[in-house]
């Protein structure tokens, strides 16, 4: 078999890895609801596509979309952490076949560069083009600006593989990521006019012949060095020749937690399972990390300065955390939840402990948002108001996932490991927790005053933040009739 078939051998076999997962009826079920949210971005980057275009083909700079790319280039590495995942065609089965090692990962790499939710992001770079063109803009840059930017996105995805790679060894490694793509807008926080100046060169070079070949050169070294990344990673992995820590490590006691019982060590173990597991602190650093970026970027420019975005991205700072974690709620307990259904109630202890500890966490972007307050971009009730929406409302949603969730997520997630595909429902609840709050304070602007909404809003999150004893206990008992079904998934998805 030459290399050409064996290599479309192997993605066949990468196509039909959805039949073989435990939770097929599952995958199936969130496959659709990805195709509708791959339906509503398309729509969506049809019409910034068009709406960039005009202003551009207004003042002849065609090039204008190309400019703006680490913009896009970083809303594509946020989406990227939902639709692609590290090396996971389980490189551990073909090592014992008679296929060459490289061979293997050389198909995920070319595979991450042809998959179908890169070019998702021609239903942009088309209309704009079109309209470019239309605009007196010649034909080869209108060209230019869909290659240079299909190629740019691709590149992207390399860069995506290697900081998850190495994020799985040290977080220190997301330092790359916020050079990268915060370098370039780090003029926007010190001068408007500077930024101007930097945006009107960049524009220029993007509109040279050469900017093409640059972008493919960009691209060949990126996948030159994922390449020799992933073949030295991997192979780390199946060989399991990672790095023992041979220092003593201090274990944390948390004795202060002991006067709250049972309740109280579960939060021992939430803390602790952020400290020690690496695919819960990802979530963590990540989500922070995330809030840390909005709360800069909405304190120190006017880039959110509209009235909805400073509500909608106020109520996200308090909800980011809790919807990253969340999502996946009672799936680090998968591995060990034989243990927790010994002793009645236990997980009636875990919930409440879980709930306690996400509560804690939402002062953290409070904290985080002052600066916000200060510079008169949020009010102290509008800040108030958000939080309790979260620690009611919210929360009250995303803990609903806990009765349908029966997927074990590994606790130290590795490069091999297998991808945890999310089941329909928790894709239907996170999309309510999402929208509904933001419908309801748009409706509640609308009818009556905005200091009338946040009010109402922190009513509202205070009454559900209140009963939190009586809606928790109504989940544990949901649960509870559902343990068996529950169990035998998380039993079958347990990574090996």
């Amino acid at each position: 078999m030459n290399r050409l078939k064996l290599f479309f051998l192997l993605r066949k076999q990468n196509s039909l890895a959805l039949r073989r997962s435990p939770a097929f009826e599952q995958s199936m079920v969130a496959r659709v609801m990805m195709l509708f949210g791959a339906g509503f971005m398309i729509i969506y980057l049809i019409f910034i596509g068009t709406m960039l275009a005009m202003p551009a083909a207004e003042s002849h700079t065609p090039a204008l979309l190309l400019a703006m790319m680490p913009l896009w280039m970083l809303i594509d590495f946020g989406l990227r952490f939902m639709v692609q995942q590290t090396p996971s065609m389980m490189v551990k089965p073909y090592m014992l076949q008679p296929i060459p090692f490289y061979t293997v990962v050389e198909t995920f790499l070319v595979n991450s560069l042809l998959a179908g939710y890169n070019w998702t992001w021609l239903a942009m770079l088309l209309p704009y083009a079109f309209v470019v063109l239309c605009g007196g803009a010649s034909w080869l840059m209108a060209l230019s600006v869909v290659f240079s930017g299909m190629v740019l996105m691709m590149a992207n995805s390399q860069i995506y593989l290697m900081v998850r790679t190495l994020v799985g060894r040290s977080l220190l490694w997301w330092i790359v990521p916020v050079v990268l793509y915060g370098s370039f807008w780090a003029t926007l926080i010190v001068d408007e006019d500077l930024f101007d100046t930097q945006m009107d060169a960049v524009t220029e070079a993007c509109a040279t012949w050469w900017f093409p070949l640059a972008c493919m050169v960009l691209l060949a070294l990126l996948f030159w060095l994922n390449r020799w990344m992933q073949f030295r990673f991997v192979r780390e992995e199946v060989s399991r020749q990672e790095k023992k820590e041979t220092a003593m490590k201090t274990v944390s006691q948390f004795t202060f937690l002991e006067r709250f019982g049972q309740t109280g060590e579960y939060l021992k173990l939430e803390v602790k399972s952020i400290m020690r597991n690496k695919a819960i602190r990802s979530r963590v650093v990540m989500s922070l990390g995330l809030i840390v970026m909005l709360t800069l970027l909405i304190s120190y420019t006017s880039v959110y300065d509209g009235k909805m975005m400073l509500n909608f991205w106020c109520f996200y700072c308090f909800a980011i955390y809790g919807m990253t974690t969340l999502v996946k709620v009672m799936g680090p307990e998968g591995n060990y939840i034989d243990l927790l259904m010994t002793h009645r109630e236990n997980i009636l202890s875990l919930l409440k402990a879980k709930y306690y500890f996400h509560v804690a966490i939402l002062f953290i972007p409070c904290l985080l948002m002052l600066p916000a307050v200060i510079a008169g971009k949020f009010s102290v009730l509008m800040m108030v108001a958000y939080m309790l929406l979260c620690s009611g409302m919210l929360y009250f949603m995303l803990f609903q996932l806990a009765v349908f969730n029966k997927q074990t997520l590994p606790l130290d997630q590795k490069l091999t490991g297998k991808g945890n595909v999310e089941n329909g429902m928790q894709l239907i609840i996170e999309l309510v927790a999402m929208f509904v709050p933001l419908v309801l304070v748009a409706l509640l602007i609308i009818v009556a005053s905005e200091t009338t909404a946040y009010i109402v809003l922190a009513l509202v999150g205070l009454l559900f933040t209140l009963a939190h004893p009586i809606w928790l206990r109504n989940i544990y008992n949901r649960m509870m009739k559902r343990k068996y079904e529950n169990m035998e998934g998380f039993h079958a998805s347990r990574s090996s």
